[in-house]
């Protein structure tokens, strides 16, 4: 029989000082799992063994940890993202399972193949006719939403803005544009040490009446997630730091 591939989510903490109990941010279930798989496709082989050390510490691994097997997704794939057909053939990458073998998915924080690598291996993990199973976790996007205020029935991930100043802005006020036509709530991320950019970029290029919400360290005792208006937010100081992740979100 094959094996499953496991898309397993990781905290959010990762890049912050702090980090959460793991037992506060994963339900037993994903964490069993994840202490039975010996085999893994991750984003980066460092964060995921971090991980498998945190697992370890709350439920003893099926192997040591310097036994597990780890495979890590080309360079290029994080780079230029693997969500196209033609980007990266992940079928090599999937034998474990076909011989038999359970294998995880993991990114640095989060579920995997959301905002992160991993579309590929999912893909032909189905054409592979190998069973799909997402476990339970933090997803920073949909926890930045449902905290928001804007619409939940109708919204979109544009993933990152444009880094030149003339360029960002004109993506701002477009997003904002189709975010007022349709009703869709526009959500998107940076770089954290472009926050403070971002959202400077924000408040100069966005309508006062154009309510925005941003949502930061989720999952973490400082988290903070704000939605107002933008003629609000030019009374307020700046939400976001340069070193803390955060998710953006503007809409009606």
């Amino acid at each position: 029989m094959k094996g499953r591939l496991y898309l397993v989510p990781t905290p959010l903490d990762f890049g912050c000082d702090a980090v959460a109990p793991l037992a506060d941010v994963l339900p037993a279930g994903t964490i069993g799992v994840a202490a039975g798989l010996t085999r893994w496709i991750c984003e980066n082989a460092k964060s995921a063994r971090a991980f498998l050390k945190r697992v370890g510490e709350v439920q003893p691994l099926a192997l040591a940890l310097q036994q597990q097997r780890i495979q890590e997704l080309p360079r290029a794939v994080h780079k230029k993202g693997d969500h196209a057909p033609a980007s990266f053939d992940a079928r090599g990458l999937l034998q474990p399972a076909l011989d038999g073998h359970n294998i995880g998915l993991v990114s640095e924080a989060g579920m995997p193949a959301i905002a992160d690598p991993g579309s590929s291996v999912v893909r032909a993990a189905h054409d592979l006719g190998i069973e799909v199973v997402p476990l339970v976790g933090p997803v920073s996007l949909l926890l930045t939403l449902a905290a928001s205020g804007l619409n939940g029935q109708n919204f979109a991930f544009v993933g990152y803005l444009p880094q030149e100043a003339a360029a960002r802005q004109q993506r701002l006020r477009e997003l904002e544009a189709l975010a007022l036509r349709t009703g869709q709530s526009q959500l998107f991320i940076e770089t954290p040490y472009r926050n403070v950019a971002l959202w400077q970029a924000m408040l100069q290029s966005l309508k006062p009446t154009t309510r925005v919400a941003v949502a930061s360290a989720l999952t973490l005792p400082t988290a903070r997630c704000r939605s107002a208006l933008v003629s609000e937010w030019k009374k307020q100081g700046e939400p976001v730091t340069n070193d803390v992740p955060a998710v953006f979100a503007l809409g009606a």
